[in-house]
């Protein structure tokens, strides 16, 4: 009667001896620029080498003053077939590769599976990402992962249980983030107010909102937000009252700029053009033809706008002024 209790304390002690041999979890690193490595010493590119790419169904982009650098997010394979793949490239003005995998280097202490939207505020690069989705009608949820603009190193994260997937965000300088849920026909068309401290309500559903993507903020601190559905670029008080309503040229937009001087920007990811609206002035078309236009940037030292290109996998430059 005592042998099975014999096997099993001894099954328990190899089981925790196990445990205790491995290794501990090695510690997150940033990539570094383009270079080579050898023996632990970085040999860095010199200056007649360019690299182009280092992007995989990149889906927005922000833009760093500190280092003076494009941050492209890429989503890397989809959710349904690799987890945790998505990675962030570090670019120059000129579109070369600063550095190929900043963020995404290594898997160490990383979590980022298929992000979508991004911005910089007060030090560090939120992206927003989803956990689950791994199969076809398996739920997902929204995960605001955040990451220290100086090493890469994650920096913390917020769930957001009840949304299934946000696509833009835009982030206050006191760190309240905005976020759209695009949504469909059977999924609420929202946008969402997430606090810093990680509370999240439902700021706007529903009409005017028309399958919501991109999101900004204006010089006067209101929320800015483009449909896919309808050419509407609408206008929203903090406290979700709608303010105003302009039109781009074209429907089915993403990207969303806005400059000091008041102007906006909005890219077409489904008719491929740029529409610039300037304060008071109807929206005229000042480039076409670039397919899957997502979430894009504004590269304030070049002044030209920077626009992923989803699967197609690279990035589009517009010189504004």
């Amino acid at each position: 009667m005592k042998a099975p209790y014999i096997v099993s304390l001894a099954c328990f002690a190899l089981v925790a001896s196990a445990q205790a041999q491995q290794p501990a979890p090695a510690e997150f690193k940033a990539g570094t620029p383009l270079g080579v490595t050898t023996d632990g010493k970085y040999t860095p590119a010199s200056s007649n080498v360019k690299v182009f790419g280092s992007f995989v169904n990149t889906e927005s982009c922000s833009y760093d003053e500190s280092r003076g650098l494009i941050v492209a997010v890429s989503r890397g394979a989809d959710q349904r077939f690799v987890t945790n793949d998505g990675f962030v490239s570090l670019i120059n003005h000129d579109g070369s590769v600063h550095t190929p995998l900043w963020i995404g280097a290594t898997r160490n202490g990383l979590v980022l599976n298929h992000p979508a939207g991004s911005d910089i505020e007060n030090g560090k690069l939120y992206m927003a990402d989803r956990d689950g989705g791994t199969a076809d009608g398996a739920p997902s949820i929204s995960v605001i992962r955040m990451f220290d603009m100086k090493t890469g190193a994650p920096a913390g994260e917020i769930n957001t249980a009840e949304s299934t997937g946000f696509n833009d965000i835009e982030v206050a300088k006191d760190g309240t983030i905005y976020a759209s849920q695009t949504g469909s026909a059977t999924v609420a068309q929202r946008i969402y107010k997430v606090t810093p401290d990680g509370k999240s309500q439902v700021l706007i559903e529903g009409a005017p909102l028309a399958m919501p993507n991109g999101v900004a903020i204006d010089n006067d601190g209101n929320i800015v937000v483009v449909n896919i559905g309808d050419t509407a670029v609408l206008t929203f008080s903090p406290d979700g009252k709608l303010l105003k309503t302009e039109h781009a040229v074209q429907p089915g937009n993403d990207g969303l700029v806005i400059l000091p001087n008041g102007t906006k920007y909005v890219s077409s990811v489904r008719l491929g053009g740029v529409s610039r609206i300037r304060p008071g002035k109807p929206a005229d078309l000042i480039a076409t033809g670039i397919p899957s236009a997502a979430s894009m940037c504004y590269d304030s030292k070049a002044k030209q706008l920077v626009i992923p290109m989803n699967p197609n996998n690279a990035l589009a430059f517009i010189k504004v002024r």
